[in-house]
């Protein structure tokens, strides 16, 4: 246990003191002092200009000893009004937490500390997790609105352009190229936009539908979000304090829309991103994108940020006999809403929170619905399982300090708390479970039981958030199958294997989404796909591949996640771009990474 006699600060300070002093004197024995055995140390961009994560005492001194000048971190001090160190809980240990801060040559960043006692010595606080991430860039810090020349004095009272003018003129791009296409209009795009503009750096998005937004205002009419607002703000405009718990979908739609204006953000609605390819020798792309009108424009960016979500392309499944089916068959992401089949009967195969979520909407609408289970999904009710997850979120901390909590936990460690959350949950929703099991719903925990978020950052789905198409599943008033349990799809229906037909006139396709590499060999050709490799998922690694950082095809960039994610971490991506575009880093990489 941590001895709680000694304030909190005065540790925490005694050891930021220790740290600095071995760093600048490149000693490695005393920092190896100030480490657990069983260490870890997560860089974001700070030190090493990447995502990265050290585990071990000799590995993280073997690390830090070496850096150069220009890196090692000085001024390093507990964060003046931030959350004050305190002793928490992360994943099952108590700790001493601490935020702080430092600098180096090149930027100013923050961190966070977490001490526990060494019983091999005399229980010595020392660190258990270490994070250095990079706040901002010294001299080329975000922009600042009252210095806008729109503001000043002088601009009232020029009688040349308005704002309005010089706002058509920017959307236009018809005398520069954008520094940064984005494609892409949903919450990725839109907040690494918003980053990049505050940090003067030309930014232009592009998406195929015809208005901001409709990549939400399309989706299936009874859509919420599935974790609660306080959570997932954007960056720089938060939601208002009024708003529902759950945000439905068309209200997060309108809102896209209103922050691209409030920020001023340049957006190219019905615009279509045909491909492009990149020139090594002048550092920029030749992109061709088709507006709305059907005319052409060729865009030379030094960046392409795809913006595209986890998933790009629809998967349509190659299921035998089903073009023998009669009626109609949509995959998911064309599914509407339920009224136009009042009274008729559906088929909805896969049993994710899509699938889920369709087959509730079709049943409230009167239709005889029926699920196809391919594989065992997970089930957690949206409340309050699903929400352990964002624990933090409710501790008090404010949003800043909360996501670079979240960033602060190394890959390893949030296993562990997802473990232990999983195992929350199955006693939470014991009941529940109970009644799936009953009429055959087969469902897991995960792999290892790390639960629904490491679902989604493996493989992208997988889960259902259980509001109220599990309890109509356990009380028969919506159908259940295995996928294994039909023989064929014949003109009016499912011939199962014990000879019945389960008859339909309507098959949704509720089967996800193929990963981003089939978008960039569509887009892009096959060798940029092969260069850039696997996206998304962890690999051999224990930092998400080709996400949010640097890949091995330079000025090709990824950003994708629920709305949280797309905030923290558009925030590291726009840096990176900065530093690229302000010569503090070169535009290709020394070595291939990812």
């Amino acid at each position: 246990m941590l001895d709680k006699t000694k304030p909190a600060a005065a540790l925490v300070e005694d050891w930021l003191d220790r740290f600095e002093s071995a760093l600048s004197n490149a000693n490695g024995n005393e920092l190896a002092k100030l480490f657990h055995a069983e260490s870890y140390w997560r860089d974001v961009l700070a030190l090493s200009w990447t995502f990265t994560t050290v585990n071990g005492r000799d590995a993280i001194v073997a690390a830090l000893a070496p850096l150069a000048s220009r890196h090692v971190p000085h001024d390093i001090r507990l964060a003046p009004g931030r959350t004050a160190p305190r002793i928490v809980t992360r994943a099952g240990t108590q700790c001493l937490e601490a935020i702080f801060e430092f600098e180096t040559a090149e930027g100013r960043g923050s961190g966070v500390l977490r001490l526990i006692p060494d019983h091999e010595d005399h229980n010595t606080p020392k660190a258990w997790t270490l994070l250095t991430a990079l706040d901002e860039l010294k001299g080329f810090e975000e922009r600042d609105g009252r210095a806008l020349s729109t503001g000043t004095a002088t601009a009232r009272n020029f009688h040349g352009p308005n704002w309005l003018d010089k706002r058509r003129a920017a959307l236009a791009y018809q005398d520069r190229d954008p520094d940064v296409l984005v494609i892409g209009g949903g919450q990725a795009g839109l907040a690494i936009a918003a980053r990049l503009t505050h940090l003067q750096i030309d930014t232009l998005i592009v998406d195929r539908e015809a208005r901001i937004g409709d990549n939400w205002r399309k989706r299936y009419h009874a859509l919420t979000l599935h974790n609660q607002v306080h959570v997932n703000h954007l960056p720089y405009m938060p939601f208002p304090r009024n708003w529902p718990t759950y945000i439905p979908k068309d209200k997060l739609a309108n809102w896209f829309e209103s922050y691209a204006e409030s920020l001023e953000l340049n957006f190219w609605t019905g615009t279509e991103f045909e491909g492009g390819s990149y020139d090594d020798a002048t550092g920029r792309w030749a992109v061709t994108l088709r507006r709305a009108d059907g005319t052409a424009r060729v865009l030379h960016p030094h960046h392409i940020v795809m913006a595209t979500g986890v998933s790009g392309i629809p998967n349509l499944p190659d299921i035998p006999t089903l073009p023998e089916f009669a009626g109609t068959v949509l995959h998911s992401s064309q599914y509407t809403d339920g009224e136009a089949w009042r009274g008729r009967r559906a088929l909805v195969i896969g049993t994710g929170n899509s699938g889920h979520d369709i087959a509730q909407d079709l049943h409230a609408s009167g239709v005889d619905v029926t699920l196809v289970q391919r594989s065992p999904t997970l089930v957690t009710n949206v409340e309050p399982s699903a929400q352990l997850a964002y624990a933090l979120y409710d501790e008090g901390p404010p949003l800043e300090d909360c996501d670079l909590i979240t960033t602060s936990t190394p890959l390893s460690l949030a296993r562990k708390s997802h473990q232990l959350m999983t195992a929350k949950s199955k006693e939470l929703d014991s009941d529940l479970l109970a009644g799936l099991a009953r009429v055959g719903f087969k469902y897991d925990f995960g792999e290892d039981g790390t639960g629904w978020q490491f679902k989604y950052l493996t493989r992208g789905g997988g889960y259902y958030f259980n509001v109220g198409c599990s309890d109509l599943v356990a009380a028969g008033e919506v159908g259940l199958v295995q996928y294994a349990e039909i023989d064929a799809f014949v003109a009016g229906g499912a011939r199962m294997r014990d000879g019945e037909t389960l008859p339909a006139d309507l098959i949704v396709l509720a089967t996800g989404y193929k990963g981003q590499e089939h978008l960039v060999r569509k887009l892009f050709g096959e060798a940029t796909a092969t260069c850039v490799g696997p996206i998304w998922g962890f690999g051999d690694g224990q930092e998400l591949r080709n996400m949010y950082v640097r890949t091995p095809q330079p000025g090709l960039w990824f950003i994708a996640g629920s709305l949280a994610q797309c905030r923290i971490n558009s925030k590291y991506l726009a840096l990176q771009i900065k530093a690229i575009e302000a010569g503090l880093l070169p535009r290709q990489q020394p070595s291939a990474g990812g």
